[in-house]
């Protein structure tokens, strides 16, 4: 088990099938940050209560939408340019580093805020409860294999 969110997902997305999976339901409009962090929460066996769910959304919605959101949509803008650039691709490569660090600084607050909540016996939901805001439009397979290949369970 790894103790800390950023270890935890780095191990996670590396898993078979596990980065296809959260491509997906990025697509579909979930935050793939919130939803490692809802594994990790379940593989520690942290107790999902709604106000522990709200808390984490609250923090994450911001960063994702101000931060993480402009730098990936300028990548994914520059993608097909970029092929036949050497020098925009360069330019996007930096962009890329940028939002994974971005992303890791996201997780880095996010462990932070759920670091001292109490660890139960039991399975907890952490997934569901963090994709609700798009539970409809998701691929509940991909989120399933996110928590079998996270969680073990």
């Amino acid at each position: 088990m790894c103790a800390d969110l950023w270890s935890f997902a780095l191990s996670t997305y590396a898993r078979p099938g596990v980065e296809a999976a959260c491509l997906r339901l990025q697509e579909q409009g979930a935050d793939v940050c919130l939803l490692l962090c809802g594994a990790w929460l379940e593989q520690r066996g942290v107790v999902a209560e709604p106000e522990r769910v709200q808390a984490l959304q609250q923090l994450a919605r911001p960063w994702r939408t101000q931060v993480i959101e402009p730098l990936r949509s300028l990548r994914v803008q520059w993608r097909v340019m970029a092929q036949q650039d050497q020098p925009l691709a360069a330019l996007r490569e930096r962009i890329k580093a940028l939002e994974l660090e971005a992303e890791r600084e996201l997780l880095t607050r996010l462990e932070a805020l759920a670091q001292a909540w109490p660890i139960a016996q039991g399975q907890q939901q952490w997934l569901e409860g963090l994709a609700a805001e798009d539970a409809a439009n998701l691929d509940h397979d991909a989120l399933q294999l996110l928590r079998v290949m996270a969680t073990g369970t």
